[in-house]
Formats: C-alpha cells, sequence, structure tokens
C-alpha cells in the first residue's frame, strides 16, 4: 500500500511537470507567448521577478523617468496599457483594461485619482533580430486629468525627466492640456506631444498640430500620431522616450538621497513610501533617515512596481521604487520629504508645494451612535490619500463630526464615495464652503472654514471680508462665446482674455470666486455648450467683496449646520430658495414648524410648515359646542408643548439641495 502511494504521488508531480512546462517549437525553442513585441525584453516576463543584480545592468544612461499627462479622457490610461503590453509588463488581453486604474471609483467613473508608476524593461533595437542592442529601464507615471487632482500631476511630474503630452485628435487641445502642458513646461521637463485617437472618423491631426504651433510653440513635425486602441503608431513611442527625454540626473557614489512621492498604508505590509532615487543606491537593511521629522528607519523591503510590487533587494540611481521601512503611519511619510542615509548631512531635495484645500465641508454620520466607526472609516482612508485635512467638530443639529479640506468638488465626492464602498460608512455632509478671510472693527482678522464659526456678536463689527478667486480657463465652440460670457458674468466674473484658437473654437480666461464654480458652474457650462465646453482653473489671490453670513432657523433655533456665507446681492434671493426647498424636504410634525433665513437679526425670508391634524371632534356627534371648544383648546396647548420639546429631523437630501441652491447663479 505505501508503495502504491508513493507511486501516485510520483505520477501526481510529473503530470505538474507536464503542465508546467512551457511550450516548444518544433526546434526545441521555448515560444515567447508573453513577449508581445520583438523589441520587449525577454529577461523580464509579466510579472516576472526582477533580482537587484539585474537591476545593476541599468545605469542612470540607461534609464528613462516619463510621465503622461492629457486633458480628461483623451487615452491616457489606454496608452500606459498598451505601452505595458508594448514591453511584456502585463499580458496582451489581460482582461482589465485601464489596468493602472486600480480603485472602484476609478473603474465607476472612468477617471484617474491616482498616479500609479510602472517599471518596465525595453530593448531598443531597430532591428527585430539585434540581441545586443541595449536595454532600457523605463518608468512610466500615469496621471489623474481631472483639475481637481492637478496636485497629483505636480508629484509625479518631480520625479520625472519628461513627458508624453497625449492630445485628442478629434477634440484638439483642451484646457486640461493647456493647464498640464505649463506644469511640465515649469518644471523644465521634455515634452513629447502625442497625438493620440487618429482612427476616429472626425480625427484632424493637422489642425491639431497647428494647434499646438499656436498655442505651445512646438515643431508639428515631432508631433506623435497615434492610436492607443489599435495599436497604430506606438512602434514610435518608446524610442522616441528614448532619444528625446534625457537621463536622470544624479550621483551614483554619493550617499542615498530619495525623494517621497506618494504613501498609502497595507493592513499587512504598513506604510508603503514610492520613492526615487536622485542620488546613491538604497539597499535592503540600509538605515535612513526622514530630513522632515529627523527618525531614523530600518528599511525592510525595497523594490519596484513591475507592475506589482516586486521586491528587487536594491534600487540604484535614478530609479523609481517602493520602500517599506516599518513606519506606523502615513503622517510620518511626508509627501515631498527628503530620505537619506542615516547620519549622513544632506541637502534636501526641493520637494513640492503643500496641498492648498480649496473646498471644506463637515461629515457626520447618519447615525450619532456610529462616531467611532465614521473616525476609523476617515483614518483609513486618509492614509491612502494624505491631501484630505481633517479636524474634529460639533454640531448642535447633526452632534460630533469632522471638517474636512478637499482639493476640489470632485475630490470631495471620489471621498464620499470611497468612504461608503470600501468602509460601509453612511455620512451626511454640509454645505461645502470656501475659506474665507474677515476683518473685525479692532484690526483683527479671522480666516473662516466653517460659516457657524463666524461671531455673530454685534461687539465685534466686520468692517471687510475677502474672498479667493481662480483664473478659470474655458475652450468653447465659438457659436457659444455669447451665452458663456453671460454665466460668467452672472456668477461676478471677470474676463481676463478672449482669443480664438481657431476658426472654430474660442478661449476665454475668466477671474471668477471660488465659491461661484465649486458646485454647478461645470455643469451649467456644459448644459449651455452642448457639452462641448471644456474647463480648468488655477487659483489665484484674495479679492474684497461684499459678504454676508446667512443663518437658517427652525422654530426660531439656527442650525449650524446650514449656515453659509454668500454675497450680500444674493441674499435675498438664495434665501428664499433656501427655505422653499427645505420645505419640500423637511417632513411634517404634529406641531407647526417655521423656517427662516436670516442675516444676524433680521428675518429675509420664511415659510411655515403646518402640522399635522388630529381629529379630535371625531367622537362628537352632538351636544354642548363648549365641549368641542374644550377639545380643541386642550389640542392647542398640547401641540405648544410638543413644540417647545420636539426636533426636527433634516434629511440628507435637504443638504443636497441646499448645496444646489446656495451656489446657483
Amino acid at each position: 500500500m505505501a508503495g502504491a502511494a508513493a507511486l501516485r504521488r510520483s505520477a501526481r508531480r510529473i503530470a505538474r511537470h507536464i503542465t508546467a512546462a512551457p511550450a516548444l517549437s518544433r526546434n526545441g525553442l521555448q515560444q515567447p507567448e508573453r513577449l508581445l513585441s520583438s523589441q520587449a525584453s525577454p529577461e523580464h516576463g509579466a510579472r516576472g521577478a526582477v533580482s537587484g543584480s539585474e537591476l545593476a545592468l541599468y545605469p542612470p544612461e540607461r534609464v528613462r523617468n516619463f510621465s503622461i499627462i492629457a486633458h480628461v479622457d483623451h487615452g491616457k490610461s489606454t496608452l500606459a496599457d498598451r505601452l505595458l503590453e508594448l514591453t511584456g509588463t502585463i499580458q496582451k488581453g489581460h482582461g482589465q483594461p485601464q489596468y493602472l486604474d486600480k480603485l472602484q471609483v476609478e473603474r465607476e467613473r472612468g477617471i484617474t485619482v491616482k498616479a500609479q508608476t510602472a517599471t518596465m524593461f525595453y530593448r531598443h533595437t531597430t532591428a527585430s533580430q539585434d540581441l545586443d542592442a541595449p536595454k532600457y529601464l523605463l518608468n512610466l507615471i500615469d496621471t489623474p486629468g481631472h483639475v481637481d487632482f492637478s496636485y497629483e500631476v505636480s508629484r509625479s511630474l518631480a520625479a520625472c525627466q519628461g513627458a508624453l503630452l497625449v492630445v485628442d485628435a478629434a477634440q484638439g487641445v483642451q484646457a486640461q492640456t493647456i493647464a498640464n502642458f505649463y506644469l511640465a513646461f515649469e518644471s523644465n521637463l521634455s515634452i513629447i506631444p502625442v497625438i493620440n485617437k487618429i482612427d476616429q472618423p472626425t480625427a484632424d491631426p493637422d489642425n491639431v498640430k497647428d494647434q499646438l504651433k499656436r498655442l505651445f510653440d512646438i515643431d508639428p513635425s515631432e508631433a506623435l500620431l497615434t492610436s492607443a486602441k489599435t495599436g497604430k503608431g506606438l512602434e514610435q513611442v518608446l524610442p522616441a522616450v528614448i532619444a528625446r527625454i534625457p537621463s536622470p540626473p544624479g550621483k551614483c557614489d554619493s550617499p542615498v538621497r530619495m525623494l517621497l512621492l506618494d504613501s498609502y498604508y497595507d493592513e499587512y505590509k504598513g506604510v508603503i513610501c514610492h520613492v526615487a532615487v536622485v542620488d546613491g543606491a538604497l539597499r535592503k537593511g540600509d538605515k535612513i533617515a526622514s530630513a522632515a521629522t529627523g527618525r531614523t528607519y530600518d528599511v525592510l523591503d525595497v523594490g519596484i512596481m513591475h507592475p506589482e510590487l516586486t521586491p528587487t533587494g536594491v534600487l540604484y540611481t535614478g530609479q523609481v521604487g517602493y520602500v517599506i521601512s516599518g513606519m506606523r503611519s502615513t503622517k510620518e511619510a511626508r509627501i515631498g520629504d527628503t530620505l537619506h542615509q542615516a547620519k549622513s548631512i544632506v541637502e534636501p531635495l526641493p520637494g513640492f508645494r503643500p496641498a492648498k484645500h480649496m473646498v471644506f465641508s463637515g461629515l457626520y454620520p447618519a447615525d450619532g451612535s456610529d462616531f467611532e466607526a465614521l473616525s476609523h472609516a476617515i483614518e483609513k482612508l486618509t492614509c491612502n490619500d494624505a491631501s484630505v485635512s481633517v479636524t474634529k467638530e460639533t454640531s448642535n443639529a447633526l452632534g460630533m463630526g469632522f471638517r474636512c479640506g478637499f482639493l476640489g468638488l470632485l475630490h470631495m465626492d471620489v471621498f464620499h464615495q470611497r468612504l461608503e464602498q470600501e468602509y460601509g460608512a453612511q455620512v451626511i455632509s454640509t454645505i461645502p464652503t470656501v475659506p474665507y478671510i474677515f476683518e473685525y472693527g479692532d484690526g483683527s482678522k479671522v480666516q473662516v472654514e466653517n460659516p457657524a464659526a463666524l461671531a455673530s456678536n454685534p461687539g465685534k463689527r466686520v468692517v471687510a471680508c475677502w474672498e479667493p478667486t481662480v483664473i478659470a480657463t474655458i475652450i468653447i465652440p465659438s457659436e457659444y462665446v455669447g451665452p458663456v460670457i453671460m454665466l460668467c458674468s452672472e456668477r461676478r466674473g471677470e474676463q481676463v482674455e478672449y482669443t480664438f484658437i481657431d476658426a472654430q473654437r474660442a478661449l476665454l480666461k475668466y477671474r471668477l470666486p471660488l465659491k461661484e464654480i465649486i458646485v454647478d458652474f461645470y455643469n451649467e457650462l456644459k448644459g449651455i455648450t452642448s457639452g462641448y465646453a471644456t474647463f480648468d482653473y488655477e487659483d489665484s489671490e484674495y479679492q474684497q467683496s461684499d459678504l454676508v453670513k446667512m443663518d437658517i432657523l427652525l422654530n426660531g433655533q439656527p442650525v449650524d449646520a446650514m449656515a453659509t456665507i454668500v454675497h450680500n446681492q444674493k441674499a435675498q434671493r438664495v434665501g428664499r430658495e433656501l427655505v422653499e426647498k427645505l420645505k419640500k424636504f423637511i417632513e411634517r410634525q404634529m406641531f407647526e414648524i417655521t423656517i427662516q433665513a436670516a442675516i444676524g437679526s433680521k428675518v429675509i425670508a420664511r415659510e411655515t410648515l403646518s402640522a399635522m391634524r388630529k381629529n379630535v371632534l371625531a367622537k362628537c356627534y352632538g351636544g354642548d359646542i363648549t365641549r368641542k371648544k374644550k377639545l380643541l383648546e386642550k389640542q392647542k396647548e398640547g401641540k405648544k408643548r410638543m413644540k417647545r420639546v420636539g426636533s426636527v429631523d433634516i434629511p440628507q437630501e435637504a443638504f443636497h439641495e441646499l448645496l444646489k441652491v446656495s451656489n446657483s447663479k
């Protein structure tokens, strides 16, 4: 029996060996099934292991770090997929389009939220059989395209020496194309224009070349014509990257110095830091220190993204990878920090500008007893999104919650969606506001991020106030210029520039108050231009304005979560619309509810929600009228007493409607 069991185990081992054996051709050579191009490096298959000795074969002269930047939906992620397939980093037909978009919210919305890095190995050759051609290590960073995530783009560009500027052959240069070009230009990066989607019937590459020449002074002959969907023209992209983008500068023999690009928290591995090695080499077991905090750490693991985390044990000068060092919180991993060899003195790298929060909103649990669960969910999510600021606050109406700062309204919306999808949190969000500056009669100034925190004390009279503004870039078909100018004027905009890109499209630049655009401006812009408008903005200085704090009162009691700051000229209309909306969404009670909008002690709008009535006279079929009056008086007294102690439940839909009204034109 024992011999038979041993025989069966031996047979299973042989079967597994035969199953795992590579396919052989007639001449006995292994078939290169995983290689999607003759130029893909055979040493590194899809998700294959990479050793530190192999990385040593790529000095800085053989390294290229580049990013893909473009407007929304111009084909960045699809182009990244094709380049990963072309180099054999992932298998063709992997069944997961937009491979680098890993978050559920990215796949549902079709947008990139987080910048992602992937390392590729590429043999640069003109002859398909030239195996002696030099091999290159290419670090690709796929970036978001929406204006709210331009901070992610700026961080990505800091690790690059060049960028692929992707432009849709049918849509041409759009607003975010212009913003991303200047981000790359200010970072002194080499820019390679890529005109994508040339397979579309409406594609007009020649017109796009003219736009690139007119707007950016780019030589039309430098543009690459590609179709990431069909693969046409992609064979010229990577050779252009090698030829036009310089190798990373750095000193191989200097102490290690790294730029911290990003970090996120993994439940099993702890904080994972994405770094770009500027000088020296980083090895597993080294001791490193943070220039910002002074703390020291042991390097527990180091490697590259190929395209997932691939341990190599070492990173050399110019290479981009990850480091696991035992950090307990992402707060220790400050984005833009310089990590260096412990006990060595180095000059910190320039880093990045800190994230500037443009929109603030309160987050409260839908059920007050879920505060601890919401706190835990926000803490874990901010570990993977360090650009959100969080402080605790208390509302009389909603209880304990958090005041969060975001880079924009889409950023806030994505954060809410991730809270619900990834952590099952049910939240109530207050009206988003922007940071204002108020000056009082005694000369003191205060920045107000929460309208409820603005003192209504008559003793502290507000003498001046300032609100943040932005410079908005709008690109539209020329026939929509009139309606767009009218929309910007209604939003208190000031025209800065008005030019024509070509015979069909115009470029408008307006200085607009940030408050006027954070909610529905883009939707209205898309509506009046039949969806053809593109919009981008950059923050500008504060400007003085006539602002007032508006309170919402229910039965005379202010609801601090609904307080908002509006322009004085719009206060009357906005207040009237607010109370009308609230009347529709607040449920009727057994007592009367008075809904008011007030500025200070002055009520500017009022609505009354009548009480639900119980017919207390139903049991009276006759008799003396005084009996009926007695029952009605008793009911009246009961309603008064109920009004004093009763509470009004405010549904989440009411907050959504207030959000729309308070920012409408």
